[in-house]
């Protein structure tokens, strides 16, 4: 039989799978959702074999959706690259490219780096997404994000990743706490110190845990918040010490409204690049790679 696969169906069904629904598929390729269901059927027709798992309301890829999803893509880009070359001959980079990112990484790096790459690519989309560590890994491991940012290095086995740059944590508290005037603190007084840390699942509390645990037996948490001001706010009131990125008190530092303390704990982190190696690569992603690659060294 010969095959009558269209790139409207390869359209429905990679959109059906980046946003879960067909109905939310519908909204994305601009068709009625009767429309988008009709050619999600006829592709699994023509191929003869489902594409997904029906959850409920929400579908999900199964084994032959995930094994063909990099395919629909690359043709998909392919088409799009045909029709923009034909428009504009000097092959500008185009196209749109979903970035999730930990809450270091997404606050204090990436939308100036994702600011000056757009300068030089105005015709591109990066659409960005600020997740704890966690919340990275699930966006790409549900085709929900094309390259993941995250502290601390990767253990998921089903997700490719690489080194991309270092950064250092720090101790910090109010300037009117009782440690601030001490030269170093000791493991008796990270003991009994109370704690404004992150919550569970973030690169930066699981950082400092493994930091701490061979100092202390049992931390004393106050207060867990999931974004980094709200900790130097609670912080910044004598609620307790945190641990955050230099990145990102280096205002506070500067302006004395927080103490860095020195402490016997190894707070150096790596920053990693992370994606899935059954998504497909389009030409913005390996750009887009490579301009982080190359500014590693100046962030």
């Amino acid at each position: 039989m010969t095959s009558k696969v269209t790139f409207r169906q390869l359209d429905v069904f990679v959109n059906v799978a980046r946003a879960g629904s067909v109905s939310a598929a519908a909204q994305r390729v601009h068709l009625s959702q009767s429309a988008s269901s009709q050619a999600l059927s006829d592709l699994e027709y023509q191929l003869d074999v489902a594409l997904f798992e029906r959850l409920g309301r929400r579908l999900a890829l199964n084994d032959a959706g995930r094994r063909l999803l990099p395919q629909a893509e690359q043709l998909l880009e392919g088409l799009t690259v045909l029709v923009e070359t034909a428009r504009e001959p000097q092959g500008a980079l185009r196209g749109r490219l979903q970035v999730s990112a930990s809450a270091t990484v997404g606050t204090y790096l990436l939308p100036r780096l994702a600011g000056r790459f757009s300068e030089v690519h105005p015709e591109t989309d990066l659409q960005l997404r600020l997740r704890n560590t966690q919340g990275v890994i699930d966006d790409l491991l549900q085709y929900d994000a094309d390259l993941g940012l995250v502290e601390g290095q990767c253990t998921e086995p089903r997700l490719s990743s690489e080194f991309w740059c270092r950064d250092e944590m720090v101790i910090v508290c109010a300037p009117t706490q009782r440690f601030a005037a001490q030269s170093r603190l000791s493991p008796e007084d990270l003991q009994a110190a109370e704690w404004v840390l992150r919550e569970g699942g973030s690169g930066s509390r699981a950082i400092f845990e493994a930091a701490i645990r061979p100092h202390v037996a049992r931390l004393r948490v106050r207060m867990e918040l999931d974004q980094h001001e709200a900790i130097k706010q609670a912080v910044r009131a004598g609620l307790g010490l945190g641990c955050l990125s230099r990145l990102s008190v280096a205002g506070e530092l500067e302006r004395g409204e927080l103490v860095a303390l020195e402490t016997p704990l190894h707070l150096v982190r790596d920053f990693s690049l992370l994606w899935h190696p059954e998504r497909y690569r389009s030409p913005l992603w390996q750009a887009f790679k490579v301009f982080l690659q190359d500014a590693s060294s100046i962030v």
